[in-house]
């Protein structure tokens, strides 16, 4: 490709972005009262949300419904020409209506007006025309005006559908924060994706307990130790007494230390002697994650865990972080 072709087509990207976010900055300019009683109409529902639209403000429309009900408010989405042949039914008295059509005049929407006023619902229109007949129609109108599209021809829907979807995300987050919506409650509703196991997985969930956990006593051989180490597969075992008090750690990178320094004594040493008495620990009602950050700070591949009282409860490595997905 040729650097006169190359410049053409960044600079025309460039003048595409550009468009776009003049865009956005024309209708965050604009917010106004209108917005904040979209708001509180969402609040107060006891309903649902329904957002529709046609062609790509439907794309919108689908996208903006899943960020509101990921963000603490039920919605979800209805297409238009569904709605005119029995998908109506899922609108009910009380729900608020989100509708988008940069024109305002979209046939299949205009054509629902009517129905959805008879039910009582809440209409919200989101236009570039506030004198459209969904505009007009609406109990709230929401403008996402912007000059032109983008790209040479300005004709395909780019920085018009770029504005309404950041409008609908600043109501869900404005929405998000006047529900005082957690990062835990988002977690709730991404259970399969790696902020929910982030947020959800606590270090009970995925530690070593039981007779799985590598332990043995302060006066236990060097060679018990090792076994015990061998058998339960987490590279490290615990000193503790037999009331689950936690003396110490002896990991496999001690053993390698004791060998080249010569003082493995695998029958007569005791573990106890030759331990880190400063074990790496977590409670196991904190989060997973939480244990990831200890063991990165400390270039560690292993914690002990401890419950509530402080006794010895369970062993964990990163190993066991990877397989939970935390990592």
């Amino acid at each position: 490709m040729n650097a006169s072709l190359s410049a053409h087509r960044l600079a025309l990207a460039r003048d595409v972005l550009a468009t776009e976010a003049q865009a956005i900055e024309g209708v965050s300019a604009r917010l106004n009262g209108s917005f904040l009683a979209a708001v509180d109409a969402v609040l107060a529902c006891r309903g649902r949300v329904i957002v529709t639209g046609m062609g790509k403000s439907g794309h919108i429309a689908r996208k903006i419904a899943a960020t509101l009900a990921s963000t603490g408010t039920p919605a979800f989405f209805v297409h238009p020409a569904e709605a005119a042949h029995g998908d109506l039914g899922m609108i009910a008295a009380g729900d608020v209506v989100i509708a988008l059509s940069y024109s305002g005049e979209s046939g299949e929407l205009i054509a629902l007006l009517p129905a959805i006023r008879r039910k009582g619902v809440t209409l919200i229109g989101m236009t570039g025309r506030d004198t459209s007949t969904l505009a007009r129609e609406s109990d709230i109108h929401l403008d996402a005006a912007i000059e032109h599209e983008a790209g040479p021809l300005g004709l395909a829907p780019t920085a018009s559908t770029t504005a309404a979807l950041a409008l609908g995300d600043a109501l869900a987050l404005t929405l998000l924060d006047a529900r005082n919506f957690r990062a835990e409650d988002f977690a709730l509703s991404h259970p399969g994706g790696s902020l929910g196991r982030r947020l959800l997985v606590h270090v009970s969930d995925v530690m070593h307990g039981g007779d799985a956990l590598p332990v043995v006593a302060p006066d236990a051989s060097l060679r018990d130790a090792l076994l015990e180490i061998s058998r339960k597969g987490l590279g490290m075992t615990a000193i503790a007494d037999a009331d689950g008090t936690l003396r110490g750690i002896f990991t496999d990178g001690d053993l390698r230390r004791l060998i080249d320094a010569g003082q493995a004594d695998f029958l007569a040493t005791p573990v106890g002697t030759v331990m880190q008495p400063a074990a790496k620990t977590i409670a196991a009602d904190r989060l997973a994650a939480e244990a990831v950050k200890v063991m990165e700070a400390n270039k560690i591949n292993g914690l002990l865990v401890l419950d509530t009282n402080g006794k010895l409860a369970g062993a964990l490595n990163m190993h066991d972080l990877f397989r939970a997905g935390v990592v």
